[in-house]
C-alpha cells in the first residue's frame, strides 16, 4: 500500500498546482525548490511559480484556445488562475500579470498550507515513493541525468521543432497525397508543389528573413549541426532545399503530371490527422517571419499554424512512450510527470498538467481509478496528444484548436466553430466529472 506523503520536485507552476491538489485533498507534501540555493540560467527570483518569459497567460476569451485551457482550470480551483486574477494588468484581450506579485501570492498561499512543506534544496535522483516530477524545461544537470537513466533515450535536452499547421487550412487546390516513389500509405504525407519561380521567391525571402535571438543556455552547435535549421541549409545553396527536405524525386503532381520543381511533404502530427508537421522544416524564424515565408507555398497560403517552430534548450521526456494519459509513468503508478517536461507547451498548459497529476496522486493513493479527461476538453485533448503512441518524432504542443476532434457537422465561420469547440468541450468535461470528483 502506498504510503501516504508526497514528494512534488519543481516550483514551478506545474509543481505548486500539483502540491496545491494533493494537499487540498488532505495529504502531506514535500515540495521541493531548489531556488535561492540554485538557479537556472533563466531564473532570478528566489520565490514559486516564476514567470520568465513572459507576464502574459494569452488570451482571456472563451472563444479561443488558451481561454477554453484557463475556465477548464478554474473549474478544478486552479491557484494559478486564482492568483492570476489577483494579479492582472491591464492587458486587452490577454490575461496579463504583474509578475512579482503573482509569484508572491502564490508562494504565501503555498507556504502558509498546513499541508505543504517547502524544502529549498536540489534533488539530484527521484526518489522512492510518491513523486511528482514537475522540474521544468530548465532541469539541473543532476536531474536530468538520473531522468534520463529513466527514460532511456527518451529524454530530449533540446527542442528543434517543425511548424504544425491544421488539415483544415491546407489548400489541397493546390497540394496532392503521396507516398515517395509510391511507398507506404497514398495519405502518409499531403505534397505542396512548387514550381520554379515559386520556389525561387521562397528561397529569396527565406535567405532575408529574420531569425529570433538565443539566450546563451540555448546555444547548441551540436543540434544545429545534427538537425539544421531550414534557413541555415538555404543560405548553403540555391538548390541545397531541393536536395534536402524540398526534393521532388519520386514524386509526380497528378494534376499536372510532372515531377514538381521543388515538394514540401506534410507529415501527420496526431492519430486523427488534423494536424500536419512540416517536414524538415526545423527554424529559428521570428514567428512573424516564419507565418509570412512559409504561408508563399501555395498549398499554405492561408494555413493555420498552431504551433511554429522552434530551436532552444527544452528538457522534455518521449511522453507517447513513457506517460499514459493520466501522466503517470508507465511501469511505475506512483509516478507522475508534469509540467514542460512533458511536452505540454507554455504556462498555462505546464499549470494544467500539474492540475492533473495532483489529483490521479490522490486518486491512486485513495484506490480509485485515474482520471482521462475527455478528448473534446483542452486538458484532456493535451494529456492524450503527449500519451498517443502514434505519435511519431514527437513535439512540444500548447492549446490550439487543432488537437480537438472536429465539429459536426463543419461550421466554416472560424469565430462561431471556436466558440462552438469551447462551449462542447467545456460541457463534456462537467459531464465527465459528474460523480468523479
Amino acid at each position: 500500500m502506498m504510503s501516504e506523503r508526497v514528494i512534488v520536485i519543481g516550483g514551478g507552476l506545474a509543481g505548486v498546482e500539483a502540491a496545491w491538489q494533493v494537499a487540498n485533498a488532505g495529504y502531506e507534501v514535500d515540495l521541493y525548490e531548489m531556488k535561492p540555493v540554485k538557479f537556472s540560467p533563466a531564473h532570478h527570483m528566489s520565490t514559486l511559480a516564476e514567470l520568465v518569459c513572459s507576464n502574459s497567460l494569452k488570451a482571456k476569451r472563451l472563444e479561443s484556445a488558451a481561454g477554453l485551457l484557463k475556465a477548464e482550470m478554474r473549474i478544478f480551483g486552479s491557484i494559478c488562475m486564482e492568483c492570476a486574477d489577483l494579479s492582472e494588468v491591464p492587458a486587452g484581450g490577454a490575461l496579463a500579470v504583474d509578475r512579482d506579485i503573482f509569484s508572491q501570492l502564490i508562494t504565501e498561499r503555498i507556504e502558509n498550507h498546513p499541508k505543504i512543506n517547502v524544502i529549498h534544496e536540489e534533488v539530484t535522483k527521484i526518489p522512492e515513493g510518491n513523486v511528482i516530477v514537475a522540474a521544468g524545461p530548465l532541469a539541473s544537470d543532476s536531474l536530468s541525468d538520473d531522468i534520463a537513466s529513466l527514460c532511456g533515450d527518451g529524454l530530449h535536452f533540446f527542442d528543434a521543432a517543425a511548424p504544425i499547421v491544421t488539415l483544415e487550412s491546407i489548400d489541397m487546390e493546390s497540394a496532392f497525397t503521396a507516398s515517395r516513389y509510391e511507398r507506404g500509405g497514398e495519405s502518409d504525407y499531403i505534397n505542396c508543389p512548387m514550381n520554379k519561380e515559386e520556389y525561387e521567391n521562397f528561397y529569396d525571402a527565406l535567405i532575408n528573413a529574420e531569425s529570433a535571438d538565443l539566450h546563451s543556455f540555448d546555444k547548441r552547435k551540436d543540434v544545429y549541426e545534427g538537425c539544421m535549421p531550414i534557413e541555415v541549409m538555404a543560405s548553403r545553396g540555391k538548390d541545397t532545399m531541393r536536395f534536402g527536405p524540398l526534393k521532388p524525386v519520386g514524386l509526380r503532381d497528378p494534376k499536372t503530371g510532372h515531377r514538381p520543381w521543388a515538394v514540401l511533404q506534410l507529415r501527420k502530427e496526431n492519430s486523427a490527422g488534423s494536424m500536419f508537421n512540416l517536414v524538415g522544416f526545423q527554424t529559428n524564424l521570428k514567428f512573424p517571419e516564419q507565418k509570412r515565408v512559409f504561408s508563399m507555398i501555395p498549398a499554405l497560403k492561408n494555413a493555420d499554424f498552431v504551433r511554429y517552430g522552434v530551436m532552444h534548450r527544452n528538457t522534455f521526456i518521449e511522453s507517447p512512450r513513457l506517460l499514459g494519459g493520466d501522466f503517470s509513468f508507465r511501469g511505475r503508478d506512483n509516478l507522475f510527470f508534469a509540467g514542460q517536461i512533458t511536452g505540454v507547451e507554455g504556462y498555462m498548459e505546464s499549470a494544467s498538467s500539474g492540475i492533473m497529476a495532483g489529483i490521479n496522486m490522490v486518486r491512486g493513493l485513495q484506490g480509485k481509478e485515474t482520471l482521462v479527461l475527455p478528448e473534446t476538453s483542452m486538458i484532456g485533448a493535451l494529456s492524450r496528444y503527449i500519451s498517443d503512441e502514434s505519435v511519431k518524432n514527437f513535439q512540444p504542443m500548447g492549446a490550439n484548436f487543432g488537437v480537438l476532434p472536429p465539429i459536426e457537422p463543419k461550421i466554416r465561420d472560424k469565430q462561431e466553430r471556436y466558440a462552438a469547440l469551447s462551449q462542447r468541450g467545456l460541457d463534456d468535461l462537467k459531464e465527465y466529472l459528474q460523480g468523479r470528483l
